[in-house]
């Protein structure tokens, strides 16, 4: 099968190239694709040199699949041009989650929903993956009502430039900025640009995209998203309500069978999820499972998972995968 990676060569491009060699996904031609001023640059994937293309020469080389990693404005430019020669686009911007006529798919939750006809597929945000892909198990059994989330997300979220800084910083060099303000030795509780309501859009994507993925507008969100300096996994403190009473002991076994779930909840021996652990992970990790005591039906939980797994690249590919059991690409 001929599969293009649009963007091959940022951090989630590179992510994306790694993981269908690890999943072994059956990739006969790889056509990396990438900004005007990288065509030419070479690509090594299982082995091989491949050398990086423009959008429009990949369109012409009619890959099956093309897994998009190239921001919101290239999506929304050349995503319709790939799926108007029928090849099916898995995206990995917001360009298109809130899009009524896409699809916004996680895999476990909501693949079935997917079609043929399904030429534009949304991939979400990282950080509605992770906490969506635990909470989705808990509602189909006990009915969740409201959601607050406070993130603690890794500079590798943001891309490249934030890694240099933070390691910049670190090392007391000066460098290019992705921050308004230092990471390193602080925390920035702002994720993205600000909205007319006082949250971040990444805050908002949060809230709509987990209603979206779940399929029930009765879920309500309220998020706070916060930028630490951390390299490889986003963590989440969520507290979710639910309209019926359950037992501790069954939201955890109801986790420990969910797919992609590790339960890691041994506070007594310290054990609890890091991002360190999630690093290079596919699964998502999750701990800390208590009672809040100041309201019934309400259950206390920290989610981590690496960002450009989980909550990019390997998403991406396992709807690719998906699709191809379904012999649709």
């Amino acid at each position: 099968m001929k599969v293009a990676v649009v963007g091959a060569t940022g951090l989630v491009g590179s992510k994306m190239l790694q993981v269908l060699t690890e999943r072994n996904f059956p990739v006969t031609e790889l056509i990396p694709v990438a900004s005007e001023k990288s065509v030419g640059k070479e690509v090594t994937f299982k082995g091989k040199q491949y050398k990086v293309v423009s959008a429009d020469t990949a369109i012409a080389m009619k890959p099956a699949v093309a897994l998009f990693s190239a921001g919101g404005s290239t999506s929304l430019e050349w995503a319709p041009k790939f799926a108007e020669a029928g090849i099916t686009v898995i995206d990995n911007s917001s360009a298109w989650r809130m899009d009524p006529t896409k699809k916004l798919v996680v895999p476990e939750i909501n693949g079935k929903t997917l079609t043929p006809e399904d030429k534009i597929i949304a991939n979400p945000n990282c950080s509605t993956i992770q906490m969506v892909l635990a909470l989705n198990p808990l509602h189909e059994k006990y009915k969740i009502n409201r959601v607050v989330v406070s993130t603690y997300q890794s500079v590798t979220g943001t891309g490249v430039k934030a890694v240099e800084q933070l390691m910049n910083e670190r090392k007391g060099v000066e460098g290019p900025k992705a921050y308004a303000h230092q990471i390193d030795l602080n925390v920035i509780p702002q994720i993205d640009v600000f909205l007319d309501n006082g949250y971040t859009k990444e805050e908002m994507k949060m809230v709509k995209e987990t209603v979206k993925i779940m399929g029930d507008s009765n879920i309500r969100v309220t998020a706070t998203t916060v930028r630490i300096p951390v390299m490889g996994g986003h963590s989440e403190s969520v507290n979710v309500a639910f309209d019926n009473e359950y037992e501790l002991s069954d939201v955890r076994s109801i986790l420990e069978k969910t797919p992609g779930i590790i339960v890691v909840d041994d506070p007594a021996n310290a054990k609890y999820p890091m991002p360190k652990d999630a690093h290079e992970r596919d699964e998502v990790f999750v701990g800390r499972l208590r009672r809040d005591e100041t309201q019934e039906k309400t259950l206390n939980m920290w989610i981590v998972a690496d960002n450009l797994r989980k909550g990019a690249a390997t998403n991406a590919v396992q709807i690719a995968e998906f699709l191809h059991a379904q012999k649709w690409i």
